[in-house]
């Protein structure tokens, strides 16, 4: 598993809980790291360990602390860079949605060796979509719920979200758009702030 990942789940539970339930997780999963270099690689069963040792700390369902990491991952300040990322997709919502097909190629603009889960949305009509998460690591299905929830909010818009559960290999997530200017959405500049 690429480093950015579990590098991303430390500073999630850092951020959140503080540094003591980071080390309580780190213990819990008996890892002797605490500290995950993100252009590194490791074990696919550390990521796992990780999680789950989260989800027992936290007191939360494993897929609510992935939901969580997704809504960490767009709307703490500390990861500014990846909202702009997705940001990046489109002007409203909806053009967002169809920008996610992209996300991993984008995704490997940034950092070239990251392999994000293969994204494919279907329309089927213009307020209902589907997502599919194709991927080789169970769980990314709801990490894509927390950044998807926040990213609408972010917008704008309110959204009905369901995570249809999955079969090996992908998970789906039913899309419903309820309007796409329910509220005012956050600022968003092209251009990065110095300083």
């Amino acid at each position: 598993m690429h480093g950015l990942i579990n590098r991303a789940i430390q500073c999630f539970v850092q951020d959140s809980y503080g540094q003591q339930r980071w080390v309580d997780v780190t213990e819990r999963a008996g890892l002797d790291i605490l500290e995950f270099e993100a252009m590194l690689h490791y074990e696919d069963a550390i990521t796992d360990q990780l999680i789950d040792a989260a989800a027992v700390e936290i007191g939360a369902p494993r897929e609510t602390v992935l939901e969580d990491i997704g809504t960490y991952l767009v709307s703490h300040p500390n990861v500014e860079a990846l909202r702009r990322l997705l940001r990046f997709g489109g002007v409203n919502f909806v053009e967002f949605l169809h920008s996610l097909d992209d996300l991993p190629d984008r995704a490997r603009l940034a950092v070239d060796d990251l392999r994000l889960p293969a994204l494919e949305l279907r329309e089927h009509a213009s307020d209902r979509f589907s997502l599919t998460c194709r991927y080789s690591h169970p769980g990314f299905g709801h990490v894509m719920m927390g950044i998807l929830r926040t990213l609408a909010d972010d917008y704008g818009a309110l959204v009905f979200l369901e995570h249809q559960g999955g079969q090996e290999g992908f998970e789906v997530i039913d899309i419903t758009l309820i309007e796409t200017a329910f509220a005012r959405g956050r600022q968003f500049d092209l251009g990065a702030r110095a300083g």
